[in-house]
């Protein structure tokens, strides 16, 4: 019989409780910043590389952390903050600046680039304090445990998120953290590790995700589709009620994770998306693949896995599990290097690399971990709170990898669409040649790839000419037979669709900056 969240989570409740009345905090190794460096989806689409190359400072406050990133020349000045002691709401306070946008009771990185937040020292413990990465892009993430963000009660932080990211961000790496909870959502807690409205490129390895009602998920709604490009690997997702995760449109892959006590239901694959499932170990568990409370079908490959002791439950119109013998009704292409470990071995690989004070351990791929070579970093200074006034630089986050799999659909098909400007055509979008374009006759209009039967499409790309490069703004993908919305979002760049058969695809400009300029409109079956 399975008790309630509250229940089973009394024990660490208590215990957790009792350290933070004490002050005690638990020893961990010092830790150098991106050891090894990004692995996973974070590496692709330029790469993550945090705050490599600028300075390093040392934080013992959640303020510190603010007047650190308000004390750069700008947004996108590189910095590495190593973070020592425990972060409460009594020391995170706001912070101003033209290089920031901070606010009190929540670690804010918000529309700026190129940081990373690392754990030294006796270890970084976010104590009912959640960190919140909104329009930003290369953020790293290491060796910091957040435990007990809360969305109501007392305190309350960041929407109940340990870690959440929303709003056109863009690779972000998240390594050996710790994210806890004390229960569900009737005990004032949300998900451990969000992701929405626009998130791409990111990667969760070596982390423990443990004690909660929800693990974390890619997406806030059916119709909210602009995420994904997602990797989770040598994670220990332990004593989760449910998304572990939730998947909304878009691609994850996750490998090498061990899924202890997930008990309604694990990775939960819908509205279109597609899941890539390798050398898993599935353990004392519940209904851990599959789609699940909606009839929007997921999808999912999987390979390597191991079902230890999992049941499953009964199929019915708003709940399809892929076991209890799973098998594949996708292929998903992995546009990076990877070693898998057996899934044999990972229940024990990963408790010896996951989460923080680990000193960053990482698996060689047999079983066996390793200390990688530590990254440079700069000489440390401390913060002052007190801002340069300089103007920022912002910069704009820049969606889809280089090249998705498979062939391009779009040559040899059709093309029309609305009023287009002097001198440009049509089929310019679908000549695989960069140097020609389509441009609308006015900052906005639509163009479209056409084929003479229906055709199965899952991504297209958009790619600019040079120098008009950043010019769309906001845009939507129409199924040019039904007139629906795929999806929307801004900017150019490789995009998502759920999988659907047609014979029109539709690029709508909803907005622009100057004159757009479509180069290709390429599109994919995936």
């Amino acid at each position: 019989m399975r008790r309630p969240v509250a229940f089973r989570l009394h024990a660490a409740a208590a215990a957790m409780a009792l350290a933070a009345a004490t002050g005690v905090v638990l020893s961990m190794p010092q830790a150098a910043a991106a050891t090894g460096g990004a692995t996973g989806y974070a590496t692709q689409n330029g790469g993550t590389t945090g705050g490599a190359g600028g300075q390093t400072v040392r934080a013992t406050t959640g303020t510190q952390i603010h007047a650190a990133l308000c004390g750069r020349a700008s947004s996108s000045t590189p910095i590495t903050i190593q973070v020592e002691g425990t972060v409460n709401h009594a020391n995170t306070a706001k912070v101003s600046g033209t290089s920031c946008s901070t606010a009190a009771g929540v670690i804010e990185l918000k529309q700026i680039s190129n940081v990373t937040i690392v754990g030294v020292g006796a270890g970084a413990v976010f104590d009912q304090l959640g960190i919140h990465i909104r329009e930003s892009r290369n953020i790293i993430i290491q060796n910091v445990t957040v435990r007990n963000v809360k969305k109501s009660g007392s305190p309350i932080s960041n929407g109940g998120d340990a870690i959440g990211m929303e709003s056109n961000v863009r690779n972000v790496w998240v390594d050996h953290v710790t994210l806890e909870a004390s229960g569900g959502e009737s005990e004032g807690y949300d998900g451990l590790f969000d992701m929405k409205d626009n998130t791409q490129y990111v990667t969760l390895s070596y982390s423990v995700l443990r004690n909660s009602g929800r693990g974390g998920l890619v997406g806030s709604s059916e119709t909210e589709l602009s995420n994904g490009f997602i990797t989770y690997h040598h994670n220990l997702y332990e004593n989760i009620d449910s998304r572990a995760p939730l998947l909304r449109g878009g691609i994850a892959h996750m490998y090498d994770n061990h899924y202890l006590r997930i008990n309604e239901s694990g990775i939960n694959s819908r509205a279109g998306a597609r899941a890539k499932v390798d050398n898993n170990y599935f353990e004392d568990s519940k209904d851990v693949l599959g789609t699940f409370y909606t009839d929007a079908a997921g999808y999912w490959q999987v390979g390597g896995n191991v079902f230890d002791n999992v049941t499953w439950s009964a199929r019915g119109t708003d709940n399809n599990p892929a076991g209890p013998n799973p098998q594949s009704n996708t292929t998903v292409a992995i546009p990076y290097a990877f070693t898998l470990d057996p899934a044999t071995c990972v229940p024990d690989v990963v408790s010896r690399t996951a989460g923080a004070g680990k000193g960053l351990q990482v698996s060689n791929g047999s079983c066996s971990p390793q200390t990688p070579t530590p990254t440079p970093t700069a000489t440390s200074t401390t913060p002052t709170p007190t801002p340069t006034a300089t103007t920022p630089a912002p910069t704009t986050p820049t969606p889809g990898p280089t090249q998705p799999g498979g062939t391009n659909l779009s040559i040899g098909a059709g093309s029309d669409g609305s009023s287009k400007a002097d001198g440009t055509s049509y089929g310019n979008v679908r000549d695989a040649n960069l140097s020609t374009y389509w441009s609308p006759a006015g900052t906005t209009g639509s163009v479209s790839i056409k084929w003479g039967s229906a055709t199965t499409v899952s991504s297209l790309a958009i790619r600019e000419t040079a120098g008009a490069t950043g010019a769309i703004g906001s845009w939507r993908v129409l199924n040019g037979d039904t007139g629906a919305v795929l999806k929307s979002g801004s900017g150019a760049g490789v995009i998502t669709i759920p999988r659907t058969a047609l014979t029109k695809l539709t690029f709508e400009i909803v907005s622009s900056t100057g004159t757009p300029r479509i180069a290709e409109f390429e599109t994919y079956a995936g």
